[in-house]
């Protein structure tokens, strides 16, 4: 995740007279990463930031609504979405909901009149720009967390993965834009009329199978997991790739008193993730390209989003890092990880544990 992201989520705490530092110090989050454009976070600190921040603002939108959703307002949502035969009927439930309540995210979900077309999920306003006292660029961001949010939810209802066929903002593309992509595996449209995001119609008919048990599991972590966590399931080729090179990334071997490149797993190159996909690499190369990635640009994503994670949650030594995610020497690793993120990955590391209390 990006620093603006945890800019934003701060604004309400902020606007609410709440000392922050406190709960970037929980989240071992430097408060010094705020300052540099190019800082990152790790999935679970920006996880732990907004649970702590829904419970001192006591608010499911962490203050940046025009009124407080009180804390469960998520959870009776899901319930009374549980209840119902198929997701098309439990999104409309569930935006039905939120209409609810004044201030409330205008959520829609707008089915094809005529055979072959998609369904639409838009939204029509409420925590947009402006609203609430936001600045534009903070309402971008919470109108993104509305869309995620929905999707994830909405393949965690069915128990699969939505691919989405495409996804429109109505507002110019943020200084993050390339993290959109594979946030939504599609390509995203800014500058659109609306917010709003199209999939497949069948996908409507398909049955809810969670049950109050499993939303147990989920409401844990919810709303800020849905924010972080993976999908379910792999559809797109990219999003195939990432999946190997992360799981390649996270799977230790070989002696420890043995050579150091052999004491880790090896971050594995274009044919062999190819071979593991079962296509070419010419193949790949194409199929990827159609999607407006590359296997660099992907491969540079997963070793700045793994480094990022190791250096924020454990004790890894930077060479053995270095080493895992490829980087033949040090200071390779070292130039690549001030270029992702504006500081050393030593600084990184100092200034994320320093916050722990």
């Amino acid at each position: 995740m990006t620093v603006h992201h945890v800019r934003a989520a701060l604004r309400g705490a902020q606007r609410l007279g709440l000392d922050t530092v406190p709960l970037l110090q929980r989240a071992r989050i430097p408060p010094l990463l705020l300052a540099d454009d190019r800082a990152r976070v790790s999935p679970e600190q920006f996880a732990r930031l907004v649970r702590a921040l829904h419970r001192v603002t006591r608010d499911e939108f962490l203050g940046l609504g025009t009124i407080r959703s009180r804390p469960g307002t998520f959870a009776m949502m899901c319930y009374a979405s549980l209840g119902c035969p198929d997701l098309g009927t439990a999104v409309e439930r569930g935006a039905r909901f939120y209409r609810l309540f004044p201030g409330g995210p205008n959520l829609a979900l707008e089915r094809g009149a005529s055979p072959g077309r998609e369904a639409v999920f838009a939204l029509r306003g409420g925590l947009g720009p402006h609203e609430g006292g936001l600045t534009a660029a903070e309402g971008h961001i919470v109108a993104e967390w509305l869309m995620l949010i929905w999707h994830r939810l909405a393949g965690w209802l069915i128990g699969r993965r939505i691919p989405l066929l495409w996804a429109q903002f109505a507002y110019p593309p943020p200084p993050y834009a390339e993290d959109y992509e594979p946030l939504f595996g599609c390509p995203p449209r800014f500058g659109a009329p609306r917010t709003a995001a199209g999939f497949d119609r069948r996908w409507l008919t398909a049955p809810v199978v969670q049950d109050e048990a499993t939303l147990q599991t989920l409401l844990r972590y919810a709303p800020a997991g849905l924010l972080s966590r993976g999908e379910y399931g792999t559809t797109t080729v990219a999003e195939q790739v990432r999946h190997a090179l992360t799981g390649a990334l996270r799977t230790r071997g070989g002696p420890a008193d043995g050579p150091r490149a052999r004491r880790t797993a090896r971050l594995p190159e274009l044919p062999e993730v190819a071979a593991r996909l079962a296509v070419s690499p010419a193949t790949l190369r194409r199929r990827l390209s159609a999607e407006g990635t590359s296997f660099q640009r992907l491969k540079d994503a997963v070793r700045r989003d793994e480094a990022v994670s190791s250096l924020a949650e454990g004790a890894e030594p930077i060479a053995d890092l270095a080493v895992r995610l490829g980087f033949s020497e040090d200071t390779a690793f070292h130039r690549a990880f001030r270029r992702w993120t504006g500081t050393t990955p030593g600084a990184y590391r100092h200034e994320t544990w320093s916050q722990q209390i």
